[in-house]
Formats: structure tokens, C-alpha cells, sequence
């Protein structure tokens, strides 16, 4: 587990081989609880070769000096990972629209 939320990582290691790759982050939210949003590939161990860009979020709660996984949320394509993206875009371009 890690101290800081910098250190937080979604690479994974098995038998000196890396499994998952992570691509980027984005640190979402900091504190006690902490959301990341993770950008990765992982191994595929028919080929050896990585596969497609994978998204994740992830949650962490500190304890005792420690962030620990609390819940994740894997976006399971770019599709996913699309209309992700166009649903809150319109949810807050409708919530401003009401606002204004």
C-alpha cells in the first residue's frame, strides 16, 4: 500500500513479468478518500503482447497512514468510455442551461 496518493499505481507484476501497464492517471479527488481515474493495458498471456487501452476508476480511503482500494469501476471499452463522457457532457451542459 502507499503513503501518498502519488504512489498509487495500477501496474501489477507476477514472476518478474508485468501484467498490467499503466499508461496515465488522474488524480480525480485527494484526502482521506481519494478517486482515481487510471489509463492501462494489460498482458495478453495468449499473444505476450499488450492489449487495448482499458480506463479505470479507482477508490482509496486512507487508514492509518495508508490508502487502501476500497471500490473500482472498470470502463470496459472506448465505446463505454465515449458515451461515458457525451452523458455527462450534456448532463452539465442541461444543468448550466438551467442555471443561466
Amino acid at each position: 500500500m502507499a503513503e501518498n496518493v502519488e504512489d498509487l499505481t495500477v501496474n501489477y507484476e507476477e514472476d518478474g513479468e508485468i501484467k498490467v501497464q499503466e499508461l496515465d492517471k488522474e488524480i480525480l479527488s485527494k484526502g482521506a478518500w481519494t478517486t482515481i481515474l487510471f489509463r492501462y493495458q494489460q498482458m495478453d498471456n495468449k499473444t505476450g503482447d499488450f492489449g487495448p487501452e482499458k480506463y479505470m476508476i479507482r477508490r482509496y480511503k486512507k487508514i492509518s497512514g495508508q490508502y487502501r482500494p476500497q471500490s473500482k469501476f472498470n470502463i470496459s471499452s472506448k465505446k463505454q468510455a465515449r458515451h461515458i463522457i457525451d452523458t455527462l457532457s450534456r448532463w452539465m451542459e442541461e444543468s448550466e442551461s438551467e442555471e443561466g
